[in-house]
């Protein structure tokens, strides 16, 4: 690079809107309307400031065009803070996909935590008008953040779903899913499944339940006669919902996430019970956290990153004023494998 284009990079990357507006002997508020295309402006004086700022290259400050604009450019992700070890890579991922959609747009991420009903981190957030957006990566049965940020007239977008209206809510479609691959056990002649489920509270929780229902439905059971164990979020809970299913000889322990899963595997290990042979076994969700398994798992698969794709797509389309669908479902695999065979 030569030391004249150096020298013009340097002295474009200082340049302001004060010093636009007075090389071509105008007011700064024309130059930021010129920029930004909003406002009143002729067209003759719109297109001498494009080309003015074309030649020297000039970009404009994030945080002046932010001023200018009203905006930020900071979008908050809110996870909560009780998230396990085990809850993390999910967590991770999505936000992996949020952050290349923020990125592609120049914005940045705060992160927020909530903790059980403590939404205080993202209240202030919200209330000191810090971002321009929010993506709430987990919904509850009964949501005040989702009501919170309702409140606040704020465009946010949720993963999961939620049974507030007008939300605008990206999700994988866990109750066809989870219809799909129960009905799948069935025909594979395993009458007698239980479920081992975490938090009712979750919606995704007590949507997994709800399609693990309708998929004994579908093959002639009794929904009422479902074996079915929920709020099994402490280690010791699972163990003894597996020590139940084994006392009712069931053919299969369908668990509702990767967590209770891997609980379930190692107490049917320290219990000298062989899968696939004594009893099945199969998740609703899977991970990383049983790729080692052996036998390899029965699970449904997602993209967590996807999900955080297309949540942060849809919140620039809100915060664009665009139009957006209410609800987006996100495809999933069912990966049938050795622990059901």
């Amino acid at each position: 690079m030569s030391e004249n284009n150096e020298q013009t990079m340097k002295e474009s990357s200082r340049m302001t809107i004060a010093d636009i507006a007075e090389a071509l002997h105008i007011s700064k508020t024309t130059v930021s309307r010129a920029i930004s295309g909003k406002g009143r402006i002729g067209a003759e004086t719109r297109e001498k400031v494009l080309a003015y700022i074309d030649k020297y290259n000039y970009h404009p400050n994030p945080l002046a065009r932010g001023l200018a604009q009203l905006k930020t450019y900071n979008i908050a992700w809110v996870m909560p803070g009780d998230s396990g070890m085990t809850d993390l890579p999910f967590f991770q991922r999505c936000m992996l996909g949020v952050s290349e959609v923020a990125a592609a747009h120049d914005y940045d991420i705060l992160l927020a935590m909530v903790y059980d009903r403590d939404m205080s981190q993202l209240a202030r957030i919200v209330l000191n008008h810090k971002v321009d957006g929010v993506i709430l990566g987990r919904t509850l049965v009964e949501d005040d953040r989702v009501k919170f940020l309702k409140s606040m007239d704020i465009p946010f977008v949720v993963i999961g779903s939620t049974p507030v209206p007008n939300v605008i809510q990206i999700d994988n479609d866990h109750r066809a899913a989870c219809r799909e691959l129960t009905s799948i056990l069935m025909l594979k002649d395993l009458k007698k499944l239980a479920l081992i489920g975490g938090d009712s509270n979750h919606v995704v929780n007590e949507t997994r339940k709800e399609g693990f229902l309708e998929g004994l439905r579908a093959n002639g059971e009794k929904p009422e006669d479902a074996i079915v164990y929920m709020d099994c979020i402490e280690r010791i809970n699972v163990e003894h919902a597996v020590e139940e299913c084994l006392r009712s000889q069931v053919d299969c322990i369908v668990c509702m996430d990767d967590r209770i899963c891997s609980n379930v595997l190692e107490k049917l290990k320290n219990d000298d019970v062989v899968i696939p042979e004594q009893i099945k076994v199969a998740s609703f969700y899977d991970s990383i956290l049983l790729e080692n398994s052996v036998p390899a798992v029965t699970a449904l698969r997602y993209d967590p990153r996807n999900l955080g794709v297309v949540a942060a797509k849809n919140l620039f389309r809100l915060i664009a004023e665009e139009a957006v669908e209410e609800i987006t479902y996100l495809n999933y695999e069912v990966a049938l494998k050795g622990s059901t065979q």
